[in-house]
């Protein structure tokens, strides 16, 4: 019983910092520099995407960085915790990692500083990936950069992004739950991308190649 509330209490833990460490976000900075709100201009979406089409691919690529970064340094840090006390058992270790990657993306989409309404989190699931394993991140992120280019569509190399993730999860991973868990990121992606959907269904959805002609 001591052990399901330490779980317990660790599961908590874990979703607060994970959530809080979320909020912070590259178009922050963004703003800082350029004095543009993303929440106010393209698709009105407080993250690398939206940068890259409204402020171009510099822009893009400091917003991503910076949520890339807080999506990797989440992850390490509870690596680092959970080697150092040595309290769990293997799968439960996976839980508590893939629990803090749906907390900085549910951070990230819903920060409470932004009145819930953020970024769709695809930067961050980046770093999560990478940070949970660097080998198949980075195999996922060529992948997610191919299809985006061939396709002309950010929004198809996404989906392919998660479906890779999802599929990881559930191939490599102890126990069901990382994959319930990046099951119920996709779903959020999907509800978060349904505006992007119909536009792309429409033919006004930006196109990725035309980020590239933006003046930085």
């Amino acid at each position: 019983m001591k052990g399901v509330f330490t779980l317990l209490y660790a599961i908590i833990i874990v979703l607060l910092a994970g959530y809080l460490i979320g909020c912070i976000h590259g178009s922050t900075i963004a703003k800082l520099l350029s004095g543009v709100n993303l929440k106010e201009v393209g698709h009105g979406n407080a993250g690398a995407s939206n940068a890259t089409l409204s402020l171009g691919w510099k822009y893009g690529v400091l917003v991503a960085l910076i949520d890339i970064g807080k999506g990797v340094a989440a992850i390490m840090l509870l690596r680092l915790c959970l080697v150092h006390f040595e309290s769990f058992a293997n799968e439960q270790d996976s839980l508590l990692l893939y629990l803090m990657g749906l907390a900085v993306i549910l951070g990230h989409n819903f920060p409470i500083h932004m009145k819930f309404r953020g970024g769709k989190g695809t930067a961050s699931l980046i770093g999560i990936f990478i940070a949970l394993n660097w080998k198949l991140g980075l195999i996922a992120v060529l992948a997610f950069v191919i299809v985006s280019l061939l396709t002309n569509y950010l929004l198809i190399g996404v989906f392919v992004l998660y479906i890779i993730f999802g599929v990881t999860a559930l191939i490599i991973e102890p126990t069901i739950w990382p994959f319930i868990i990046t099951l119920t990121l996709f779903l959020i992606a999907l509800y978060l991308h349904i505006e992007n959907i119909n536009r792309m269904r429409s033919g006004t959805e930006p196109k990725v190649l035309s980020a590239f002609k933006k003046k930085g």
